[in-house]
């Protein structure tokens, strides 16, 4: 079974990659199942029916006009109905959102999910910043050791899952990784709120996220970590997704067969899911 359950296009304010050349190439690669998951933010942006802001951006070797806005939510699930009635007879097509959740949107997210419930069948729920700190740009980070940094990391995303439900896995969890400049961090000091954490997953039927970004970042272990998800699978977690994070084609589906060799090979879980209408099905490595 190859999916890829994180995926971007033209609807998140990163990506202007068609939905359309997603599908494509999704299946020229073989997938058998996608789920876009574009990406919300509140704190750092706003919906289309606020006022938008815009910003210059310069990706994929070009500048871009983009705007500071949440995805389009009307026009983001009828395209994805569409694209379901024409390729569905090729590829299974989900329709899922990137929830990048803090405490202090928390409302705003549940009034979002009560909106839209009926068209999701994914969400993953991310964390790109604290107290509407960025990660990316180091914001978060200044001014704090790394061990301040990466406990108030953790400490958030716990306090948001013990507040917010309506999320089907834990994605890119030890994101903070990557964009941490002081170097490697010993899993030992932070394991104890990783298993909090994965505990409270668990506890509401929640998964987490093998997510193949890692290696297009030539990061020096997957991502969550090995760590992480030996300790997942040690606390009973069995609910597995894959994304690759993808912002265009050239990193769809990368490194899949990969992600899932050491899934079940190192780590010893032995299936992935896929999800419709929030529930999960489970498919044999």
């Amino acid at each position: 079974m190859l999916v890829d359950y994180h995926l971007h296009c033209e609807f998140s304010d990163d990506s202007d990659e068609p939905m359309e050349s997603q599908i494509k190439h999704g299946i020229e690669l073989g997938l058998d199942e996608m789920c876009f998951t574009d990406h919300v933010d509140y704190g750092i942006k706003t919906d289309w029916t606020d006022k938008v802001e815009w910003r210059d951006t310069f990706e994929h070797g070009k500048w871009n006009h983009q705007p500071m806005a949440n995805v389009n939510y009307p026009e983001y699930f009828a395209k994805l109905m569409r694209m379901g009635k024409t390729y569905g007879d090729q590829i299974t097509i989900k329709k899922g959102l990137e929830f990048g959740i803090q405490t202090i949107t928390i409302p705003q997210y549940e009034k979002l999910y009560a909106d839209w419930a009926d068209e999701l069948d994914f969400v993953l729920l991310s964390m790109h910043q604290v107290d509407n700190l960025e990660f990316w740009n180091q914001d978060f980070q200044r001014g704090r050791t790394q061990e301040e940094f990466r406990t108030r990391y953790l400490e958030e995303i716990l306090a948001v899952q013990q507040q917010f439900k309506h999320y089907s896995v834990l994605a890119h969890l030890d994101l903070l990784a990557r964009y941490d400049q002081c170097g490697p961090y010993p899993f030992e000091k932070e394991r104890d709120l990783y298993a909090e954490i994965l505990r409270q997953a668990i506890a509401d039927g929640k998964g987490i996220e093998m997510n193949t970004s890692s290696w297009h970042y030539g990061l020096s272990d997957t991502t969550p970590s090995r760590d992480i998800l030996r300790l997942y699978k040690d606390l009973g977690g069995t609910i597995v997704s894959m994304g690759s994070d993808a912002h265009s084609t050239k990193y769809l589906g990368d490194h899949m067969k990969d992600a899932q060799d050491i899934l079940k090979n190192e780590i010893g879980i032995d299936a992935i899911c896929t999800f419709d209408k929030m529930v999960p099905t489970f498919h044999k490595i």
